[in-house]
């Protein structure tokens, strides 16, 4: 009965849209849909998290959780690309017990709470918001290490060495990630200005018209920062999108003094910390109130963008906490309109 409140509250304010295609209109073409086969070598698990972790402890490996779904382009570059690299191959199935979860599934799993969930209300708990999300946890049960949305090979096998070498009590992952990006780099290249991004220090919502606000947390000499730039913000649905935001670029390494949204007053460097931002480029979104929104730090291309961008605007997150259903349910309006829908797209692609 909510799925169906929120669609007829959104659909009430795209009047074309609620409408459907005109009549012998076709329905637009969904594009960039990926099917993908995952390892015969994952876990076949049970489900029941706290078994799991205290089997692969006693064979010193870790377990990680790999939420996934159905043609999902990002999980597909996952094992088609990051696992056919045969270092991360074999550091996986030595080191970790991979068990994959559909986020939509049905299939009964019990958590470390000793509840029972489905794969799929086991992911609401978890918030998860992207595919793939990735959950690594220690022997404890903690998580110790997240990765929201699709990370390239060496982020990958970085984050990966950090977890089965069990830093995380000698240094924080975004350091040791930093350590390993920020080698040998040069001072050169600043970061990359547009001018839509705004020269702001206090960050906090105020006035009688408090705007959403977007903070880029970016670094110099960032190869995934300039993807970014001149592949998905280039578009203009993704520039329509960020309309009616204050966009503001922080170097997430300065130590530059800014009000946070909450009112703090600290340094670029130590707010990127105390948020766990962990890879340039990351966008963290958050409302005119101040409340973080949503994130990510991940290869996300032109329709994942802009929908986030739309999902915090709109408020639609208020009445569907799910990302992934609004993108659906968006995917849904375009389609309806006649337009096709191609989520794998640059900026710079048909």
């Amino acid at each position: 009965m909510r799925r169906l409140w929120w669609l007829f509250v959104h659909l009430a304010f795209i009047p074309a849209l609620a409408q459907g295609a005109a009549p012998g209109q076709q329905q637009g073409a969904y594009l960039g849909a990926k099917p993908t086969e995952y390892p015969e070598w994952f876990k076949e698990s049970f489900l029941d998290l706290k078994e799991d972790i205290a089997e692969a402890a006693s064979a010193g490996r870790r377990v990680v959780l790999l939420f996934h779904q159905d043609n999902c382009p990002y999980c597909n570059q996952i094992v088609e690309r990051n696992l056919a690299q045969r270092e991360i191959e074999t550091l996986l199935r030595t080191r970790f017990d991979v068990i994959a979860l559909n986020m939509w599934g049905d299939r009964p799993v019990t958590g470390l709470d000793g509840k029972s969930y489905t794969e799929k209300s086991f992911a609401a708990a978890l918030r998860v918001q992207f595919t793939p999300t990735l959950l690594f946890f220690d022997e404890a049960g903690e998580v110790i290490l997240r990765l929201n949305g699709y990370v390239p090979p060496a982020r990958f096998k970085a984050a990966l060495d950090w977890v089965a070498g069990r830093m995380e009590r000698e240094i924080a992952f975004r350091d040791y990630v930093a350590g390993l990006e920020r080698a040998g780099v040069g001072e050169g290249r600043d970061l990359i200005r547009q001018p839509f991004f705004q020269d702001m220090t206090d960050l906090r919502r105020k006035g009688p018209k408090p705007r959403p606000l977007a903070v880029f947390f970016e670094q110099r000499d960032c190869p995934d920062c300039a993807v970014l730039h001149q592949r998905v913000l280039a578009d203009a649905a993704v520039r329509e999108a960020m309309a009616g935001f204050d966009v503001v670029q922080l170097d997430m390494w300065s130590n530059r003094p800014i009000v946070t949204p909450d009112g703090r007053r600290l340094t670029v460097r130590d707010w990127a910390r105390s948020l766990d931002v962990k890879f340039a480029p990351g966008i963290v979104l958050f409302d005119a109130s101040g409340q973080e929104v949503i994130r990510w730090e991940s290869g996300f291309r032109v329709f994942h963008t802009a929908g986030m961008f739309d999902y915090v605007k709109s408020a639609d997150w208020r009445r569907e906490p799910s990302f992934q259903r609004y993108l659906s349910a968006r995917a849904e309006h375009i389609r309806e309109s006649g337009r096709d829908v191609n989520i794998w797209r640059y900026a710079d692609e048909p």
